[in-house]
């Protein structure tokens, strides 16, 4: 009966340590489009660089390479003008400052 007892315990005293979550831990600080934006950004300049690695190790064909390339220039191209246009909407635009004195 001990042995059944002290086994509960256990369990208990581990499923507690298993799934407990710290306070801390919980709330993770709040993403943005446009951090979302900045991170996909630096994942396909990553991209890139690698591509032309494999592509000057001898990996790829010539038009693999300039398929994959045009793909990722496309992207890129793409999340740039995104970013920019939030960018863009975020700050005040010159007429809406105007009446605002410091």
């Amino acid at each position: 009966m001990t042995t059944y007892f002290l086994l509960g315990i256990v369990t208990v005293a581990a499923l507690f340590y298993i799934f407990n979550v710290p306070l801390g831990v919980a709330a993770g600080p709040e993403k943005t489009r446009l951090n979302y934006l900045q991170e996909r950004k630096e994942v396909i300049y990553e991209n890139m660089r690698d591509l032309n690695f494999e592509y000057r190790a001898g990996k790829l064909s010539d038009e693999d390479y300039n398929s994959l390339k045009a793909s990722m220039e496309e992207e890129a191209a793409a999340v740039l003008a995104e970013a920019a246009r939030l960018q863009g909407a975020s700050t005040p635009s010159i007429s809406e400052t105007k009446g605002v004195r410091a």
